[in-house]
């Protein structure tokens, strides 16, 4: 009867991440981009210019989430490039305030994934992987596959765990 139940919670279990993967397949769709506080072109930066992701996007302790570069670290170069443009002066006005501006996560990690972009870097995986290639987006979309089963192909590509608890907190 015990294991019986058992098999019970863990198919119950099973059926929850099939259904939240169809659920995160279905909001992540490769079109969706967050209207930003400032236009942004990666063509420009990252592409023209040849700036590595990490210059704008700190990995800061314990490595989750990368971080948005600041209006002050923009305002480095900034305060000589482009000084006329209504958008700059706009970027040079959150430096000077010492504010920052509300960038939206084009990619939004659920809460019950356990997920380190350090982790990720460190063992090989490029940005360009999950988040394709843009730097050749004037606006930056979702197009990467970060559904469970997207991340679960991947894995299995690369050798990686599949358990999941590798990802998920084991349910008691």
């Amino acid at each position: 009867m015990k294991s019986l139940k058992r098999f019970f919670q863990l198919c119950l279990v099973a059926a929850f991440c099939i259904l939240v993967a169809v659920a995160q397949t279905a909001r992540q769709t490769p079109t969706y981009a967050p209207e930003q506080p400032l236009p942004f072109s990666h063509k420009q930066h990252a592409g023209r210019l040849a700036m590595k992701c990490t210059t704008c996007h700190t990995n800061r302790d314990p490595g989750e989430k990368m971080g948005f570069a600041s209006a002050a670290s923009c305002m480095q170069c900034h305060s000589d490039i482009a000084t006329d443009k209504p958008t700059i002066q706009m970027l040079a006005a959150f430096a000077k305030d010492k504010r920052e501006p509300k960038w939206v996560r084009v990619y939004q990690i659920p809460s019950y994934v356990r997920f380190s972009h350090r982790s990720h870097l460190t063992a090989g995986n490029t940005c360009v992987e999950c988040h394709g290639p843009v730097k050749e987006r004037e606006k930056t979309y979702r197009e990467g596959d970060m559904s469970m089963a997207g991340c679960m192909n991947c894995h299995q590509t690369k050798k990686a765990s599949i358990d999941c608890t590798y990802c998920h907190e084991k349910m008691d």
